[in-house]
């Protein structure tokens, strides 16, 4: 019997940071650092860091969902950002790095908006839930070097984690 994959997409700021949380669970078979939501077609990483094309830095995931739910996908999601910053990520500041859940279809929309609403009624951030939830539209695969960052380029990684708050956000919040 074929399994039939499915695809999710978030944008929770630098993509070198959203790929990992994802990777490393069985029922996800790809992790893919790329851009959505813009205006440009083919934009390159130099495009979308001007802030200029309106493209948010995404992470798409192809996964089994019989292995591994789409709620769990939001619930991972969550827990890797500062869903009330409508600027940006930690230290990367601009459109590009704002957060927001791209839909596939009325399921995961209406998963996303759930999820939403019980993130914002758990008390758990004093600020509104800022993070957007949009329909997917266009997926532009990133420059091959920034594709599995976090595996060939671990101690830059591990650098700029460390210094971007990130982790010590998810500390304090989960």
């Amino acid at each position: 019997m074929e399994r039939k994959l499915h695809t999710a997409t978030f944008a929770g700021g630098c993509f070198w940071c959203m790929v990992k949380p994802f990777d490393q669970w069985d029922g996800i078979e790809s992790v893919i650092s790329g851009y959505m939501g813009g205006h440009l077609e083919n934009p390159t990483y130099e495009d979308v860091k001007t802030g200029e094309s309106g493209h948010y830095e995404v992470v798409q995931i192809t996964y089994d969902p019989k292995v591994f739910s789409y709620e769990q996908l939001l619930e991972i999601y969550w827990q890797q950002i500062d869903p009330t910053d409508a600027e940006g990520q930690f230290q990367d500041r601009g459109s590009s790095y704002r957060t927001a859940i791209f839909y596939q279809d009325n399921e995961q929309k209406t998963a996303a908006e759930l999820s939403k609403e019980k993130l914002a009624s758990s008390g758990k951030f004093q600020k509104p839930i800022v993070t957007e939830i949009l329909p997917a539209q266009t997926f532009y695969i990133a420059e091959d070097y920034h594709q599995d960052f976090y595996k060939k380029n671990k101690a830059e990684y591990l650098a700029d984690r460390e210094k971007s708050g990130r982790d010590e956000f998810i500390k304090k919040h989960w």
